[in-house]
């Protein structure tokens, strides 16, 4: 695991946050391995405290070899004098470009060297090597390292991924060393339309495809076009199952871009696959079938990457399935939506999904367009050959008929647009997922040579690359503007020069497209949930369907570029999969906990996480992002875990006083609403906290009740802190949570109390609650909006 762990030193008690942050990160990382088990570290000591001691030493490495004696004791103590198997080895000590040490060290050697006075970072030793496809580096995923090398790693994960099926002779899904299929495992794999049984092997263990309900409203599907079996004639379904748990495949890219090791999150579970989307779209008869088959079979998370407009959940079939195989205990992830960045745009918000919201990485696929009058502006493309000249452009009326600004089929004139780039925009109702390439062939049968797509407003400066047929690249919306400005000019010249793969953007940013919060109906928890990378995804793909899936585009690939909350979904499946390799007995709803409560809002530069929709240079909230990005090593040990069971679940639907038919429908069984005791909203032990408070009222206020697990040490003392909304006040009681042994649980109060006499309907500010000791910080986000109360 290549991770940072950073000290600066501050008067007692004033240590910031971004510090105690970064060792967070750290200590989970560090915890799954034995203390036998060492690696080597480049320890950073601080050059005045060392110094001063070499005044009285002579020698740093003497000051070092002290230092590795007092690890040696101090990691003794921590094992209650259980001396370690082996001493840390000093291998190095650096006194002039830098100041420090190598040494092999044990996990808990490690950790007790942050006890030493003069300790700044330490950062485990690597061996540099190219790039890979990125997204579990940037999650903190590594070879061999940490959550990928713990003991627990194991095999026995299976993963359901309902989708458009998979191509099972992709490399992402071989089995090679895989041990037998697990004794429990009760799926079967189902033939079909070019799909047998021998498709199916140790690492694809079931596969079986659903289309009743497809066919009873469309037509029955053409075998020509599409397959009645398993076989993924989209790419969409191969891309998910991959990004969750394909092999770790070397020299994946697409047209060399990107190049490196691609990865599902945890590579060595187990794929079982139910085929319930087509052409036409996914009905939620055949959902709802491969819910229940998947359950059935005994499959530990499932994926769908799909979803419908928000209702109340005793009228969304989708959400009832869920709950049940919550119920059975089954993590279930779904996306946040496509159709940001709108506020209550956000789909399956149910509070026993897992919603995932999508993000950046700090990867883009970087191209520079230069302006005749000297601009130079920076996009996206995944177009693999050459640069332009600078070239005439035309838009709008100078390159075809009303409409031709959008590059719709039909509109541009082959007389005005030859030889030239044409400038589209983008437009709000174009496709994410599949891209914006659709336009380019426009462009390119008119006899264009090359083409601008221009973000609107809305989209801000979200730039996804496409895999274009012609050169061609995405802009954000603020050099959209200036190169509308520039195109008044007359006679405008261009071109597109494409730089290939590049790192270093800060990152993550949530995306401009991805569904935004709060839900549009019982809005009474923050959605989505988490953010996760999902914007210019590369994954395994069907050699029979092209990067761009246009019919006119006859190249091949085996792995392919896609953005969407599809593409972030899987991230998180896989990596709940990782947390159930890890804690085994931890139901869905801990290990939603654990994700949420551990991730992060700040980006790799150390400054907010952004929002890219708009101007693109707002800060995020938590209707964005949930409680921030996920950070796996972080999860693994979170500390405190916020455990919901089934009944409080019913519970909580009792307290938005549904019906006993509405119960009966969600519930699927005889079940009750006590009369005994009052309940709200507010008390669903979730690990964040949605106030809603009557725009209409003054002095509002709300008390919510929380318990928590301990799951971090045996004796730990946690003190609360608090970053108030702005114009409501917190207060916490108990305001520290004393912990004796594991498992144990202990509750809270919190009051909200709003300050401000009256606030307008939609109006909303944020804030968070931690619970803090030692490496843990247990963050959970608040949301206070005010709506009428006929919104809620």
């Amino acid at each position: 695991m290549f991770i940072l762990i950073s000290f600066f030193f501050f008067p007692a008690g004033t240590m910031v946050y971004r510090i105690s942050l970064l060792l967070l990160v750290f200590v989970a990382a560090a915890t799954p391995t034995a203390s036998a088990d060492k690696q080597t570290y480049i320890v950073h000591m601080d050059k005045a405290k060392i110094t001063a001691l070499d005044s009285m030493l002579g020698d740093s490495r003497k000051w070092y070899e002290e230092v590795m004696d007092s690890i040696t004791e101090l990691s003794t103590e921590e094992e209650g004098g259980e001396e370690e198997t082996s001493p840390p080895q000093l291998l190095y000590a650096y006194e002039t470009a830098i100041t420090g040490f190598a040494a092999k060290l044990s996990t808990k050697q490690l950790e007790s060297l942050n006890k030493v006075e003069g300790f700044m970072s330490a950062v485990p030793d690597e061996i540099l090597s190219l790039h890979t496809t990125h997204s579990p580096q940037f999650l903190g995923l590594h070879p061999w390292r940490g959550l990928w090398f713990a003991p627990h790693f194991t095999t026995d994960v299976i993963i359901g991924v309902i989708d458009s099926g998979i191509w099972p002779e992709h490399v992402s899904f071989h089995d090679w060393g895989m041990p037998p299929v697990p004794s429990r495992w009760k799926g079967v794999c189902e033939e079909g339309t070019n799909f047998t049984s021998s498709n199916c092997n140790k690492k694809l263990i079931g596969a079986k495809a659903f289309f009743q309900g497809y066919e009873s409203k469309r037509k029955k599907i053409n075998e020509t076009e599409d397959f009645r079996s398993p076989r993924d004639s989209l790419g969409h379904g191969t891309h998910t199952a991959s990004i969750a748990a394909g092999n770790v495949v070397p020299g994946a890219s697409l047209f060399g871009m990107g190049k490196g090791f691609a990865s599902g999150m945890m590579y060595s579970s187990r794929i079982a696959v139910y085929k319930a989307c087509y052409a036409l779209g996914c009905f939620a008869s055949d959902v709802l079938a491969a819910i229940d088959q998947a359950v059935s079979d005994g499959v530990d998370v499932l994926s769908l990457s799909l979803g419908g407009p928000s209702r109340p959940y005793y009228s969304d079939p989708v959400a009832i399935a869920s709950l049940g195989a919550v119920q059975k205990g089954v993590v279930v992830a779904f996306p946040a939506g496509n159709s940001g960045p709108s506020d209550l745009s956000v789909f399956n918000s149910a509070p026993w999904m897992m919603t995932v919201a999508a993000s950046s990485m700090d990867r883009s696929f970087s191209t520079i367009v230069k302006l005749g009058n000297g601009e130079i502006f920076h996009g996206a493309s995944l177009y693999s050959g050459k640069s332009t000249q600078q070239l005439l452009l035309v838009y709008n009326e100078t390159a075809g008929e009303e409409g031709a600004q959008l590059c719709n089929g039909g509109t541009l004139s082959p007389d005005l647009v030859k030889g030239k780039i044409v400038v589209c925009d983008r437009g709000n109702d174009s496709p994410v997922e599949r891209g914006n390439a659709g336009k380019g062939e426009v462009v390119k049968m008119a006899g264009g040579a090359g083409m601008l797509l221009l973000n609107t407003d809305e989209q801000g400066e979200e730039l996804i690359a496409d895999p274009h047929i012609l050169p061609a690249t995405s802009l954000g919306a603020s050099a959209a503007n200036s190169i509308r400005k520039y195109l008044t000019s007359g006679n405008a010249t261009a071109s597109i020069f494409f730089k290939g793969t590049a790192y270093g953007n800060p990152a993550p940013a949530v995306a401009a497209f991805s569904s935004r919060g709060p839900a549009f109906v019982e809005a009474y928890v923050i959605k989505p949930d988490v953010t996760a990378p999902g914007v210019n995804i590369l994954a395994a793909w069907p050699p029979t369907v092209s990067p761009s899936g246009l019919q006119s585009d006859k190249r091949s690939v085996t792995f392919n570029v896609l953005s969407g909350t599809s593409m972030s979904c899987p991230h998180v499946s896989g990596i709940a999969a990782l947390l159930k390799s890890v804690h085994k007995d931890w139901s869905p709803a801990a290990i939603k906990s654990a994700l949420m409560t551990t991730a992060y809002t700040q980006n790799n530069k150390w400054a907010p996480i952004l929002d890219l929709g708009f101007n693109g240079s707002e800060s995020a909230n938590p209707f964005a992002y949930g409680s921030g990005h996920v950070d796996p090593m972080r999860a693994s040990n979170p500390g405190l875990i916020y455990d919901i069971t089934h009944e409080d679940y019913l519970n909580y639907l009792c307290s938005l006083k549904y019906t006993p038919e509405q119960m009966a429908l969600v519930s699927r069984e005889s079940f009750t609403c006590p009369n005994d005791t009052v309940l709200q909203p507010g008390d669903l032990n979730y690990p964040s906290f949605a106030v809603v408070f009557d725009s209409d009222v003054l002095n509002n206020s709300a008390t919510y009740r929380r318990t928590v697990t301990n799951v971090g040490l045996p004796c730990s003392t946690y003190v609360v802190r608090v970053q108030e909304p702005e114009g409501v006040s917190v207060r916490v009681e108990p305001n520290v949570l004393k912990f004796r042994h594991l498992n144990q649980k202990l509750s809270y109060r919190v009051s909200f109390v709003a300050e401000r006499e009256s606030s307008s309907s939609g109006e909303a500010v944020f804030g968070s609650l931690s619970w803090v000791f030692w490496k843990y910080t247990v963050r959970s986000p608040i949301a206070v909006t005010w709506q009428q109360p006929e919104e809620y």
